[in-house]
Order: structure tokens, then C-alpha cells, then sequence
């Protein structure tokens, strides 16, 4: 260890991530009276959060009176494939309401239906119209209201301790690098302020991880530069485990038009509002691709689709609002067939269905990003659209209740968590996630702290290992190590074209060998220059994360053997119900290893079961399953 200077801090819950699950987790743990701090990789305000455009999903029944917490349950439990955490999203659709209406007594603006209540969208998946919205926008007042809440709650501290920072502090641009443990337990983690290259370390009993996704492993992504896995990694260096990995979520309709933004989310508000898909023949081929399992709950002729928006009670909805993974894969068919655009997509066509006014007023954020990057008037011409890696399913295994890892004293909260969401997510249901979960783990934190009594201490060995660990790349220098630049492209390349949308047991076999290459070079990259504002530095140490989530997503889905969700096989195309209860789980071992175990799901509740039809349960469990189900059921009446 050399004489560097190490800034230090104590705090009692330390949030790393300052999206809208980081800041939810950061003003609960604070209202519990704990000293808190929110880590920030980025600039304040500027999280993946506000990429969430189209609403919140929240069962308030303010669109249609018939929908409660029990039907938003059953459809993410469909949207998953039945293989979510079934507690976890039992907790988020009775949830789900309150926070939202919290964020209003917080100073959000949502959109207003006639009669004052808060409007409601429809969505994908949904059966009924029941996303929160702002316009198109609602990620990002999403932020700015808990942004605005952090704020009053430090001028409520100010008034109280005449310092602004005394009980909740922002670290704009830092990075954590290590997580450390002592006796088993969480004491506090390591890390560098972006701009300075000026080291930092946290001592704290409990951390509450709140990183976001993993799309930046893939070339083509709707994901921000930050999400390169930090949170995913940083657990499994410190001991937790991650699940359902081999689920990535495909958003169906990203630009794909300049290649400067090819990848840019276009928000599915846009079919929530009429919007339909249509191929280079002008064919709205959705009609063709809705499976066996959702058959009965759509639309099979564009008439009854098109009345669907006028009458939901009567109607059955338009295949364009079927779950994403479904709608992903039927452009991606499209265009392998030669039904596609001039540059590799689907028509996404909103002008001749709505008037100029009426998109200008719902979708202001989308007309504006078209006009301005691809000179494309929504209001007159049809979107270019095509899959882009959008969310990752799999994350830290928490439990549903406490968030909280098999490592006391670590939380995560928000898309690095697993479990809540199965094999895919509903649109709308990832700002509900961060509310709901984000609370939880920071109420869970605080309460995990009272019970604790002795802070543990961090070793001086640890802080000294985390140091090199940083420095690594300047060091091997002088080895004639790679440009990390380079390595980070070519591992993007290798998951974009061999674990990607559609995947095959031999080009996931290639792809995990040459995970094996990278994995040797991450650690000899060559870092030149002074640690100040040092974008190669900030790769190099990236790198390290977007790796080990890289392989943790590769053996998962080469293990699985069938198509659910957001993993589809092109040599195993079935959804198998064998397969729903398993659980894959991945451990690290050692740096740039990890370890895939196969693990039984925890059976659903009898109450939560009975929500749905015995023909619908048939689609997805075996008979068995169902036998001991319902056997148990009646038992326990």
C-alpha cells in the first residue's frame, strides 16, 4: 500500500445509486433517523430512472374501477411466465398505489383524468389501463420529485443541525470499486470520485445497492454508460448470489435509425396510445405472433383492436400491446424474413392514427427526439424501430420482505435485485419496483442497524487490497497490456451476437470461451495518464464488472434448456414446464469466475394460487405441481 492519501466517512446506511430506487431507499432510511449517504456514479439528477418514460404501474383503478392489486398480481405473475418471486410481487401490486400517492404529498405533477384523479395508461401486459404518467416523461419527475424531497429533508436538517449535510449527503461522480465484510457481515466499501481520481472509503454496517442493469455488456442497448453491472458484481465479490441471469430483457422498439442512436428506447406509451407495428409491406403483422397462452386475452382482427381503445370491457386488446419479449421477437422474425425497414427494423406508426395535436400533447419527448436525431416528424411519417437490451430480470437474490441478500447487512433494491419480475417485466412495473422496493430496503437498512449494536470494523488489509486492486491498470502499463477501450468492445460484440435475442447451445459455448480470453486480458489492460478525469481508467475498472455479469448471463443460458421470457432458443423453442421452478443461481468464484447451481423455486401461496383458472395454470406448471396445489388448498381451508 503506498502513501495514499484515503478520504474516509461513517454513516450508518450508505446507498450506492442515486436512481429512483437509491434516493426511495436513501429518504426512508433517513426518516428512520440514520445517517445516510447516497453515492452517485453519475451527475445527480442524471440516473437511468429518467429513461422510463411511459408511467408507473399502479393498480388505483382510476381509468377502469375494476382493477385492484389482485389483477395486477396475476399479470405480472403472466408477464414472468410464472417464475417471479411470487411474494415479491404480491407486495409490489399492494404497494404500488401508496407510493404513488406518496409521491404526490412529495410535489409530483402526474396527468389528470376529468374528474381530478390521477391518469392511467395502458401498457403491454396490463388488463387494464393503470400507468401513472407524466406525458411521456414520467421517469424523470419521478427523479426530480425525490431529488426535491432529499432537498427538504436537508433544509429540515439545516434548520435542526445548521449543516445542510448532517444526516443525508450526495457523492456527485463517485464510483465504488469493493464492498467490504468483516466477521461475514457488511462494514463498509471502497471507491473514487470520477473526476479527481481521489480515493474514498465508506465505514458503515449496511449498504443498500441500488445500481441499476447491465445493458452496457451489449452493443446495442437503451441502457446510460453507467449500467455496466456494478451492483451485480460488487454483491458477488462480497459473498451474494444472483438469479435468474439468463433473462435479458429485448425492449421491442428501440430507434434503429441514425446508427448514432441506434438503441435509443422509443417508450411503448407510443402503442399504449394507438401506435401500431407494421412491416415493409405496410402489414400490421402482430395478428400472426400471439401464442397459444394469450390467445383468449387478444385481439385476432385489427377491428376489434382498433374498438378496444374505446371500449376495453367489451374488446379484446391489441396484439401490439402483448409482453415485450413477445412483441421483440416477432420484429426480430420480421426482419429475418426480409419484411423489414431499409435500416433493419419495423414501422412503428403513430401518425395516421391519432391527430398532429394529440401525439404533440401524450408524446412531446418522443416527437422531439425523432425530429432532432433522425429529422423524423412522428406526427407525419412512421418511427423505424427494432429490439434493443433494455432491462435485465436477474439480479442480487434478496429476501422479498426485508431486501436483503445472504450477506447481513446488504440490500439491494430496484433492477440489480432479481426475483420480483421472472422471466420478463411488464412495462410500467419498473418505476412501481423501485418505489416499493426502494422503501423497503431502506426501512429494512435502518432496522437491520438498530439490531446490530457494535458497528463492525474494517481491516486495514482490506482497504490496502481494494487500493491496489484500483491501481492495477496503471501498473501493467509498462506490460504492453490492451487498450481497455478495445477489450470493452469486443466483450459488447461477443454478447450482442452470441447471447443475444435468439441464442443457440454452440455460439453460447463460443461466446463463454472467449469470455475466458477477456477475462485474462481485463486484467492486464493498460491505463495511461494521470487519474483525473481518465475515461480509459474508468473502462479498465468497469470492465471487471461488466465481466463477471457476462458470464454469469452466459452459463445461465446455456443451462436452461427452453424459451421463457427473455431467454429464447432457438434450439430449445418450447416453454417447458420442468423447467418453471427452477431457479438458477449464480456464486462468484474468485475474480472473474462464477459458479451456476441449480435451485427449487419456493411454491406459491394456496390464497395467491387461487387467483387464477386451473386452464391457466395447465399452460405452465405440470400436472403434479397442480395436484399437490390444489390438494394443499383444500386442505388448508
Amino acid at each position: 500500500m503506498t502513501d495514499e492519501k484515503i478520504e474516509h466517512h461513517e454513516y450508518d446506511v450508505v446507498v450506492i445509486g442515486a436512481g429512483g430506487a437509491g434516493l426511495r431507499a436513501a429518504i426512508e432510511a433517513r426518516l428512520q433517523g440514520k445517517k445516510t449517504a447516497i453515492i452517485s456514479k453519475s451527475l445527480f439528477g442524471k440516473a437511468h430512472t429518467v429513461m422510463a418514460e411511459g408511467g408507473c404501474a399502479a393498480s388505483m383503478g382510476n381509468a377502469n374501477h375494476n382493477d385492484n392489486w389482485q389483477v395486477h398480481y396475476r399479470d405480472t405473475m403472466r408477464g414472468g411466465k410464472f417464475l417471479n418471486n411470487w411474494r415479491m410481487a404480491e407486495l409490489h401490486a399492494k404497494e404500488a398505489p401508496d407510493r404513488v400517492w406518496e409521491l404526490e404529498t412529495y410535489g409530483a405533477l402526474f396527468d389528470r383524468l376529468p374528474d381530478g384523479t390521477i391518469s392511467q395508461r395502458n401498457f403491454g401486459g396490463h388488463t387494464y389501463p393503470r400507468l401513472a404518467h407524466v406525458g411521456d416523461r414520467t421517469g424523470l419527475e419521478l427523479i426530480r420529485t425525490l431529488q426535491q424531497k432529499v432537498v427538504s429533508l436537508q433544509q429540515e436538517d439545516f434548520r435542526e443541525t445548521g449543516d445542510y449535510e448532517s444526516k443525508i449527503k450526495v457523492f456527485h461522480e463517485t464510483t465504488i470499486t469493493e464492498l467490504f465484510k468483516t466477521d461475514g457481515k457488511i462494514s463498509g466499501c471502497f471507491g473514487y470520485y470520477r473526476g479527481s481520481g481521489q480515493f474514498l472509503r465508506f465505514d458503515t454496517p449496511a449498504i443498500v445497492l441500488a445500481t441499476g442493469g447491465v445493458g452496457k455488456s451489449y452493443s446495442v442497448t437503451s441502457n446510460s454508460w453507467e449500467y455496466t453491472g456494478d451492483g451485480h458484481a460488487l454483491a458477488l465479490r462480497a459473498g451474494a448470489t444472483l438469479i435468474n441471469m439468463e433473462f435479458l430483457q429485448f425492449h421491442p422498439t428501440g430507434m434503429v435509425w441514425p446508427p448514432s442512436v441506434r438503441g435509443i428506447l422509443v417508450t411503448e406509451s407510443v402503442r399504449g396510445d394507438g401506435g401500431v407495428l407494421k412491416n415493409s409491406d405496410g402489414k400490421r403483422f402482430m395478428f400472426d405472433y400471439i401464442p397459444d397462452v394469450f390467445k383468449e386475452q387478444y385481439a385476432t382482427t385489427e377491428e376489434e383492436g382498433d374498438r378496444w381503445y374505446e371500449d376495453a370491457d367489451n374488446n379484446r386488446r391489441p396484439p401490439e400491446l402483448l409482453p415485450r419479449d413477445e412483441v421483440a421477437r416477432a420484429i426480430n422474425s420480421e426482419v429475418k424474413a426480409g419484411r423489414g425497414t431499409p435500416h433493419g427494423g419495423v414501422y412503428l406508426d403513430i401518425a395516421s392514427r391519432l391527430k398532429p395535436e394529440q401525439i404533440l400533447k401524450r408524446l412531446p419527448s418522443m416527437h422531439h427526439q425523432f425530429k432532432e436525431l433522425a429529422d423524423v416528424d412522428i406526427t407525419q411519417e412512421p418511427m423505424e424501430v427494432g429490439p434493443t437490451c433494455h432491462y435485465v430480470m436477474g439480479g442480487v437474490e434478496v429476501d422479498p420482505d426485508t431486501a436483503m441478500s445472504i450477506v447481513p447487512g446488504l440490500f439491494a433494491a430496484g433492477e440489480v435485485a432479481g426475483g420480483m419480475h421472472g422471466s420478463n417485466r411488464l412495462g410500467g412495473n419498473s418505476l412501481s419496483d423501485l418505489l416499493v422496493f426502494g422503501r423497503r430496503s431502506g426501512l429494512s437498512a435502518a432496522e437491520y442497524v438498530d439490531g446490530l449494536g457494535a458497528t463492525p470494523a474494517v481491516a486495514d488489509s482490506d482497504v490496502s487490497d481494494a487500493l491496489d486492486r484500483a491501481l492495477l491498470p496503471f501498473s501493467t502499463a509498462t506490460d504492453g497490456g490492451e487498450n481497455p477501450f478495445a477489450v470493452q468492445q469486443e466483450l459488447q460484440k461477443t454478447m450482442h451476437e452470441l447471447v443475444g435475442i435468439i441464442r443457440k447451445e454452440d455460439e453460447m459455448e463460443m461466446a463463454l470461451k472467449k469470455l475466458e480470453d477477456i477475462a485474462a486480458r481485463t486484467r492486464t489492460v493498460t491505463v495511461e495518464g494521470h487519474r483525473e478525469f481518465n475515461p480509459g481508467w474508468h473502462i479498465a475498472l468497469d470492465l471487471r464488472n461488466m465481466l463477471l455479469v457476462s458470464l454469469c448471463v452466459g452459463k445461465a443460458a446455456l443451462e436452461r434448456q427452453e424459451s421463457r421470457g427473455g431467454h429464447t432458443r432457438d434450439d430449445y423453442p418450447v416453454m417447458d414446464s420442468d423447467w418453471r421452478h427452477l431457479l438458477l443461481v449464480c456464486s462468484a468464484l474468485g475474480e472473474d469466475n462464477v459458479e451456476l447451481t441449480r435451485k427449487e423455486q419456493i411454491p406459491m401461496r394456496s390464497d395467491l394460487f387461487d387467483l387464477f383458472e386451473m386452464d391457466e395454470l395447465k399452460k405452465y406448471y405440470t400436472g403434479e405441481e397442480l395436484g399437490e396445489h390444489r390438494a394443499g388448498s383444500v386442505e388448508g381451508a
